[in-house]
């Protein structure tokens, strides 16, 4: 899943700096007003990572703690196991 995550995030930034360029290349308005568009889309971009790595860190946050509660889990019963074997 992380993987699907970093391929997102790449194809992202490539496709904002394609559309960065082509902006550049192709903008009909002042130079002043594409920098003022592109530093939205940028703001957009820095926005949308931002929410992309807190849901990833929120994700692995849950992971982690379903994990440690199967861990603690296991060893509960382990030592369950191990007072029945010595009786």
């Amino acid at each position: 899943m992380e993987q699907e995550h970093g391929d997102k995030l790449i194809w992202f930034l490539l496709g904002a700096a394609v559309g960065a360029s082509a902006a550049l290349l192709y903008a009909p308005q002042s130079g002043e007003r594409t920098r003022r568009v592109l530093g939205k889309r940028v703001r957009e971009g820095r926005e949308a990572l931002s929410d992309s790595g807190r849901d990833l860190y929120e994700k692995s946050r849950d992971l982690y703690e379903k994990g440690r509660s199967v861990a603690d889990e296991a060893a509960e019963l382990f030592e369950k196991g191990r007072k029945m074997v010595r009786g």
